[in-house]
């Protein structure tokens, strides 16, 4: 038996970041995400040979070890020995031996939730193979606590449940690890303009999210007015997208995202650059109406939306500074495993 599961990334809409703690667990935070035809897939083949064989397809990493209970967190494959080890305390396993391969359609580091979403595919590709009782919320949560207690990555938690709720949802995030999702029925040919208008452009640089998100952090801790009053706009400007999708006030989505990202650049140094503001301006001039970076920001993937038959000129304009315009369709599916023969 060959057991599979895929698991789609996403792109934060409004909100972003004030899913981190603390800032979620003091003020409460709201996030609107969608989540695209782009996956991180994760397959596990039982083996004879009393071996655990790791493979990173898309990274071209691999590491083998004589089957264990737990395998050591080194700085390489961390993410697919952190799902292991857990899943190996929690829900103890024995087989002759086991090949588990990764691969995610997205490069690390891209902003859209690659590392959280891989987690999601692995942890989904066990709970197959061992039939594990997990549902939507538990196994978004298990994936949050692998990645932020377990592995101490910083981030924060709407990767997790993008990922295995899928679809255009809006994310209530408050204290003690409490979330709400929130899945929104938006009509289908808003959905079809939206993302006719919306573009996705990756800007040919990854980023270490990690830095952005632990100054973030500590804005919030320090009580930095500054930082907390951008992630209170931000909060409030993902209520401000869910009402525009919900009643089709397209023209204001790029308006919404221009004052997202303007207020996102006071969160934290680093979220924007440059080399980032010069790409969105001329975005901007060639007829977007606003856009914002995809995660933690500092590089990766840009989204502009881009109103009329305006996309044309701003996809050319885009072409000039050596990135990638990155075709998607919003997908209305998360997590997905299967046993295959």
């Amino acid at each position: 038996m060959i057991y599979r599961s895929k698991a789609p990334l996403r792109i934060g809409l409004a909100g972003g970041g004030t899913d981190v703690s603390p800032y979620c667990d003091q003020y409460g935070g709201a996030i609107l995400n969608a989540t695209l035809s782009l996956h991180a897939h994760a397959t596990i083949e039982p083996t004879n040979d009393g071996k655990i064989h790791l493979f990173s397809v898309d990274k071209q990493q691999q590491q083998c070890f004589d089957w264990a209970n737990q395998l050591p967190i080194t700085g390489e494959l961390d993410l697919l020995k952190g799902v292991y080890n857990r899943i190996q305390k929690d829900h103890p396993f024995t087989l002759q031996g086991l090949r588990l391969s990764t691969f995610v359609d997205a490069p690390a580091g891209s902003g859209l939730g690659t590392s959280s979403t891989l987690v999601v595919a692995i942890i989904g590709a066990f709970a197959e193979m061992l039939k594990l009782p997990l549902g939507e919320y538990d196994m978004a949560h298990y994936a949050y606590e692998i990645e932020r207690s377990d592995l101490q990555l910083a981030g924060g938690r709407q990767d997790q449940y993008a990922a295995t709720f899928g679809g255009f949802n809006f994310m209530e995030f408050y204290g003690n690890d409490k979330v709400i999702v929130n899945p929104l029925r938006i009509k289908q040919e808003y959905l079809n303009e939206l993302e006719n208008n919306l573009v996705l452009y990756f800007t040919a640089t990854t980023r270490e999210s990690a830095s952005i998100i632990t100054e973030q952090q500590r804005n919030v801790k320090e009580n930095n007015a500054k930082s907390i009053e951008a992630m209170h706009q931000l909060k409030e400007q993902a209520r401000m997208m869910k009402e525009a999708l919900l009643v089709g006030k397209l023209g204001a989505i790029g308006e919404i995202l221009d004052y997202g990202f303007r207020q996102k650049k006071n969160m934290a140094a680093n979220i924007s650059n440059p080399s980032i503001d010069a790409i969105y301006e001329a975005a901007i001039q060639a007829g977007a109406t606003g856009g914002k970076i995809s995660g933690a920001g500092g590089g990766g993937f840009m989204i502009f939306y881009c109103p009329g038959n305006t996309r044309y000129k701003v996809i050319e304009t885009l072409n000039t500074f050596g990135g990638k315009i990155n075709p998607y369709q919003f997908t209305q599916h998360g997590l997905t495993s299967w046993t295959a023969q």
